[in-house]
């Protein structure tokens, strides 16, 4: 897909803080309601529906602190697959950055928490799961083309036992 110019507004330095300001008070209601309140996305393509939306918890790749943030998610069986896309911004996001670093992650799908080792998927598991993610939530290919970079998919498997904490 062609990149096209982000929308206007989008490359000011107060969408990263409205970000980060609206993913904790996201974490925090959701963590508070077990989903029943944030467990859904409702803005743009995903309205009035809306697409799932799971908490991950990574391990900083630079602090040892754990980082949890709100995303979409699409449901792949005992997989869950997640989308770095960070609204088409043209960086990968932090959380992305910290997994690729220490991939045992915790993933909270309304009140059930699993212990998951992340990995990006390769070109062949992204071109099968993009178009279903895409199906979900039709904004990514927007996003995708405002990038300037490939949108990783990142793919959460079980972790097996042993298997260290996020």
């Amino acid at each position: 897909m062609p990149q096209t110019a982000r929308p206007k507004g989008m490359d000011s330095p107060l969408v990263p803080k409205i970000l980060k300001f609206a993913s904790r008070a996201n974490v925090e209601v959701y963590r508070i309601t077990a989903g029943r309140v944030g467990g859904k996305w409702r803005i743009g393509s995903a309205f009035p529906k809306g697409v799932p939306v799971c908490l991950l918890t990574t391990t900083g790749r630079k602090t040892g602190r754990r980082r949890t943030q709100p995303l979409l998610f699409l449901p792949d069986g005992d997989r869950v697959v997640l989308i770095a896309s960070q609204g088409g911004l043209p960086k990968h996001p932090m959380w992305y950055l910290n997994l690729l670093a220490q991939p045992n992650v915790v993933i909270r799908v309304r009140g059930d928490l699993r212990r998951m080792r992340a990995r990006t998927a390769d070109p062949a598991e992204r071109a099968a799961l993009w178009p279903r993610f895409a199906a979900m939530y039709a904004d990514i290919d927007r996003y995708q083309s405002w990038a300037g970079r490939e949108i990783p998919l990142v793919i959460c498997e079980p972790a097996g036992p042993g298997s260290e904490q996020a």
